[in-house]
C-alpha cells in the first residue's frame, strides 16, 4: 500500500484530496499544513513513498522547499502541487529534480493517474499545461494517427507488451514496434507510458 503525504495550507483542498485518494485506490494518506510539519512527519516512524508539496504554502520559499525535501529524504519521490504556478515554474521544478508537477486544475481521475505515474517511477508533467494551444489541438494530434496506430495506442493504454499487441492485432511484433515508434513521434512523447497517459487524459479510450 503506497504511503503518501500531502502538504497544503488550504484545509479544504488538502483534506478533500486525501479523502478522495483513500476511497478510490489502495493509498494510505497523511497530511500536513506546511513544509516544516511535513518534514517533521517524514522524520517519524512511517516511511513515505511520495511527498506532494503545495508550491504556495508556508516554508516553501519558491523551489527552495522542494530542494530541502529532496536533500532530507532522497529516497522519497517528491511532486509539486499548484493552482497558480506557471509553466516556467513547473519546468524549473522538474529541472530541479521534482518527480512530478500536478496542477490543481486536473480532474480527479487525472490526479490519481498522475500519482500512480509518479509512484511507478516515471516523471509526471501534464502535456498541455500552460501551452498556448486551441481546444482542438489535442484532437488534431490524434487525428494524425492511422487506424492501425490508433489500435496500437489503445492496446498500450491497457498495458500490453509488443508481443501481446502483435497477437491481438494479427501482425508481426516488428510491425508493432514500428507502429509504437510512429505513435510516439506523432504525439511528441518519449515513451509508451507517456503516450498511454496522454490518451487517458484526453479520454480517448
Amino acid at each position: 500500500m503506497p504511503n503518501i503525504l500531502i502538504a497544503d495550507d488550504h484545509d479544504l483542498v488538502r483534506d478533500t484530496i486525501a479523502a478522495y485518494l483513500e476511497t478510490v485506490d489502495d493509498f494510505k494518506v497523511q497530511t500536513a499544513a506546511n513544509l516544516d510539519a511535513a518534514l517533521e512527519l517524514m522524520r517519524g516512524i512511517d516511511s513515505f513513498d511520495l511527498l506532494i508539496l503545495d508550491y504556495h504554502m508556508p516554508g516553501m520559499d519558491g523551489l527552495n522547499g522542494l530542494e530541502r525535501a529532496r536533500k532530507a529524504f532522497p529516497a522519497t519521490k517528491v511532486a509539486l502541487l499548484s493552482g497558480v504556478a506557471n509553466r516556467e515554474v513547473a519546468n524549473k521544478a522538474m529541472e530541479n529534480g521534482a518527480n512530478g508537477f500536478i496542477p490543481k486544475s486536473l480532474t480527479a481521475a487525472s490526479l490519481v493517474n498522475a500519482i500512480k505515474f509518479v509512484l511507478s517511477g516515471e516523471r509526471y508533467f501534464p502535456f498541455d499545461f500552460g501551452a498556448a494551444t486551441t481546444p482542438d489541438a489535442p484532437s488534431a494530434t490524434f487525428a494524425n494517427l492511422s487506424d492501425r496506430e490508433m489500435q496500437t495506442l489503445e492496446q498500450l493504454c491497457i498495458g500490453l507488451s509488443n508481443k501481446e499487441i502483435a497477437r491481438n492485432l494479427g501482425v508481426q511484433e516488428v510491425t508493432v514496434k514500428l507502429h509504437v515508434k510512429n505513435v510516439l513521434a506523432k504525439l511528441g512523447v518519449s515513451n509508451r507510458t507517456q503516450a498511454a497517459l496522454l490518451a487517458k487524459e484526453k479520454h480517448l479510450f
